[in-house]
């Protein structure tokens, strides 16, 4: 019996020559991610253990993010934390206001995430990385001590849901579009603990940053992780940033999938989830009558990237937000920051009438700079929107990629850009 993807990465950090869905085994970690709301709950347990300290400073990033630069006491006593937990333990990979960015975009970026690793994060998107092949996963703050304290954590093996993709978006589909289609067809628990492995020619059609989208909302069906094999584009992003050599695994010709899938990209149209599930998806041609907005969001660890912000400003460039709308854009890292300045985009966005913040995570768990009040609605970049997710409980939040934000924003109402 042939092995995934996800089965052969866990296999090799088990030491293991083969294992099967279901199987409990004990793993090596090459990344331990904590940011500034889960690092301390998990800082805290590690105490608790008397070690001595942190299995190895090079293989543990801590990323404060949700609420930095900070918003309050709360969240400055948060920070403090975990920054002196970091200067305690040496911790190479800690990234302060002026270096931080939001940590599922930062981390790749700097080249700490690659292709065959096993990372496990306190925080749920970190499946994000199984754009470059990694196998990566999201956990509590127990196990990020424990992770910490031994560089190593225990997994069940999940099984694996196969996606077979073929053909090439159209002009205004993006990986947003993907992965909302996909949850709207197999529901929030669709893919529950289990690996969403990406394969086929149309891969090959989807930018690494579609890709990192992908993956991250493997979470928001209720996977395990989401994967992708390696492939040139994959190679040419690690030749720019990878800062070690890393190993490619590929699936067996007999690997066992639950469940198998065929999406055509050609024929996937500008979708978005609709309250107050990612799984309550329409496409835009859907929608009959006007839905008023308030707010719009362009950012987030889903889609905060460079792409997202060129997509965003092409729709933008020449154009205003309508009266009364609240634009809010958000490079996700210091460096996409510095490349949009750059290239003119943060120009665009300003002369549209929006606001650029620093990297933050900020709206989409309703921190700050963009919380909700009652009644409003939102047209999001983020990954959720549940009740009360980002902000006041009767507010409102419509999943979407950069283009039908950016669009959204213009119109005053949800849209696509081609209908300007």
């Amino acid at each position: 019996m042939g092995m995934t993807m996800t089965q052969k990465i866990l296999a090799a950090a088990a030491g293991l020559d083969h294992v099967e869905a279901g199987q409990l085994i004990e793993a090596k970690l090459d990344l331990v991610l904590g940011n500034d709301i889960t690092s301390p709950v998990a800082i805290k347990e590690m105490e608790k253990m008397k070690t001595k300290g942190v299995f190895d400073k090079d293989k543990i990033a801590l990323v404060p993010d949700h609420f930095v630069p900070n918003k309050d006491i709360k969240s400055a006593e948060h920070c403090k934390c975990v920054r002196e937990f970091a200067r305690r333990n040496e911790i190479t990979n800690y990234f302060e206001v002026g270096q931080m960015g939001i940590e599922h975009a930062l981390l790749p970026e700097k080249g700490l995430t690659v292709p065959g690793d096993v990372i496990i994060g306190a925080d749920s998107h970190t499946c994000t990385y199984g754009a470059l092949g990694a196998f990566s996963t999201g956990v509590g703050s127990t196990d990020m001590a424990a992770g910490m304290a031994t560089g190593k954590a225990w997994f069940k093996v999940p099984g694996a849901i196969c996606f077979h993709l073929t053909g090439k978006p159209s002009e205004w589909v993006s990986g947003k579009d993907v992965i909302l289609h996909i949850i709207g067809m197999i529901g929030v628990d669709g893919a529950l603990y289990r690996s969403m492995e990406f394969v086929g020619e149309g891969v090959h059609n989807l930018s690494m940053d579609d890709r990192f989208t992908i993956a991250n909302m493997a979470i928001e069906a209720g996977g395990k992780n989401g994967i992708f094999p390696v492939d040139d584009l994959t190679v040419a992003y690690l030749e720019e940033h990878a800062t070690r050599p890393y190993k490619v695994y590929e699936a067996d010709p007999d690997a066992v999938y639950e469940e198998e899938y065929d999406i055509d990209l050609s024929q996937l149209k500008p979708t978005v989830a609709f309250p107050h599930l990612p799984e309550n998806t329409h496409t835009l041609d859907e929608v009959a009558e006007p839905i008023a907005i308030d707010q719009v969001v362009i950012g987030s660890c889903t889609n905060g990237r460079l792409d997202d912000l060129r997509i965003a400003a092409k729709v933008l460039k020449g154009r205003h937000v309508a009266e009364g709308i609240r634009m809010i854009v958000i490079p996700a890292t210091q460096a996409i920051y510095l490349q949009a300045m750059e290239e003119g985009l943060l120009r665009t966005f300003i002369e549209a009438g929006g606001i650029v913040s620093t990297p933050t995570c900020g709206p989409c768990l309703g921190g700050y700079m963009g919380v909700l009040a009652e009644g409003e609605r939102c047209v999001s970049t983020t990954n959720r929107n549940f009740v009360g997710r980002m902000g006041h409980v009767k507010s409102e939040i419509y999943l979407a990629s950069p283009a039908v934000a950016a669009a959204s924003a213009v119109a005053g109402c949800l849209t696509s850009p081609d209908r300007l």
